[in-house]
């Protein structure tokens, strides 16, 4: 899966085939994470710097528009209802 771009890596890394196939399955299981899973994870990581949740929601709705495959928009609303149920 994806031997054009572990091909790629080994080639103009000084990674070899099976670390730049370690790094792709990375990034493609971080990407593959839900917007919830990223939200709720997002949340629990910011929170543990001591950030208010104010700020917090308005961090992770600027992260979202970041993402490989950009989650429809949330409002503030719906971030905290994700992380609060």
């Amino acid at each position: 899966m994806h031997d054009e771009l572990v091909d790629h890596l080994a080639r103009s890394s000084p990674l070899n085939r099976g670390e730049a196939l370690r790094v792709v399955q990375d990034v493609l299981a971080y990407f593959d994470e839900t917007t919830e899973d990223f939200v709720r994870r997002r949340h629990r990581e910011l929170q543990a710097q001591g950030l208010a949740n104010a700020t917090i929601f308005e961090r992770i709705e600027a992260d979202l528009r970041y993402r490989a495959v950009a989650p429809p928009e949330l409002s503030l609303r719906q971030l905290r209802r994700i992380v609060y149920g």
